[in-house]
């Protein structure tokens, strides 16, 4: 059955999978829903975007994106109330973020009134995939690739943007210590860091499994000229308090400005939190941690929100953090997802309802 609204062309899925899901044992980004949404960029435009039944792509083997890597993407999620309103948290930056990746990466701005309407459109078709409760919501992945063929080194002129969906639960990725990188880095000056580039993340697999073998589980990134000082962590962007005092590092063209980031030094400045965004050098955290000072570490991402951090190792050390009742994660992970799932007051305007 085909509808049409004022730019999307829908094509509905025959018969939906949910049945079929089991929702109280669902792995991070293993199940997709019934719909994705697609849009080529062919002549030089964005063709009219279409939403058509989950399904795999056809590409050329010399499809630009598989040989030069243009290929960007986001990290969203839609939540349901009691009252099964859903709701987007700060889709915005994600829209602002995807086009400030892409022309890092020399691929054409994806116009506005297409990711929205896309989006909103495809989540109405999906509102049955969001499940209520906290910690269950509807991540949502936008990506954009290179699809024109050959091999030529040069920008591609055609692309694929899509946004496909996958349920999530709470994501708890299991008691988490983290090593401060001595040697590798996840970007350098005048590079693609700042951007969510696929291959910024390519990258950090291998010196992330390294890692692990010394029994952390994940990097936390130094900056790639002196590894002097500390920059974000794995996957997410990184908070350390020292006392009472919340730190952490300035973005630039290494850091990726992440959305919860920066909630969490809005929710700090609100609540009168002492905070400083400032370059932060390894051997002031390491000499807190040895004089007691450090009270804790914690990341912030789309997919944890936040997420604590219970040790650290350098040079060979391994330092533990106080297991603390009144945490700073703990009141900013409340806070967060109150707001995201529609519990408390939204001071700061930073839910997008779809209707």
């Amino acid at each position: 059955m085909k509808t049409d609204t004022t730019t999307i062309d829908i094509q509905k899925a025959s018969k939906s999978k949910i049945e079929n899901v089991d929702f109280n044992n669902l792995v991070f980004g293993q199940v997709f829903t019934d719909h994705m949404m697609v849009c080529d960029y062919k002549n030089g435009e964005w063709q009219t975007p279409q939403i058509k039944p989950y399904g795999p792509l056809q590409l050329d083997p010399s499809a630009k994106v598989f040989h030069y890597g243009q290929a960007v993407f986001e990290g969203m999620k839609a939540f349901k109330d009691e009252k099964d309103q859903v709701w987007l948290f700060r889709p915005e930056k994600n829209f602002e973020r995807i086009n400030k990746s892409s022309e890092r990466l020399a691929i054409p701005e994806f116009p506005k009134e297409y990711f929205f309407t896309g989006m909103e459109e495809l989540l109405k078709l999906e509102k049955d995939w969001i499940k209520k409760g906290f910690g269950n919501s509807l991540y949502i992945r936008p990506f954009v690739i290179a699809t024109e063929a050959g091999v030529s080194a040069a920008p591609s002129k055609e692309y694929k943007f899509m946004i496909i969906c996958s349920p999530a639960q709470a994501y708890y990725s299991g008691e988490v210590r983290v090593q401060f990188s001595e040697k590798y880095s996840r970007a350098a000056d005048g590079g693609v860091g700042f951007a969510k580039a696929a291959g910024n993340y390519a990258a950090q697999f291998y010196p992330t499994n390294l890692a692990k073998e010394e029994g952390f589980q994940q990097i936390v990134w130094t900056d790639a000229s002196t590894h002097e000082y500390l920059e974000e962590a794995g996957t997410m962007n990184i908070f350390f308090r020292v006392g009472d005092k919340l730190i952490t590092a300035p973005t630039n063209d290494r850091i990726l400005n992440g959305v919860t980031r920066d909630s969490v030094i809005a929710l700090a400045k609100e609540y009168n939190i002492e905070l400083e965004v400032r370059r932060v050098t390894v051997k002031e955290i390491v000499e807190a941690a040895e004089a007691g000072e450090l009270k804790e570490m914690f990341g912030s991402g789309t997919a944890t929100v936040i997420n604590p951090i219970l040790g650290f190792g350098y040079k060979g050390e391994k330092y533990e953090l106080p297991n603390m009742e009144d945490t700073y994660a703990r009141f900013f992970k409340d806070k967060l997802t109150k707001i995201q799932y529609n519990q408390a007051e939204d001071k700061f305007g930073w839910r997008y309802q779809i209707k």
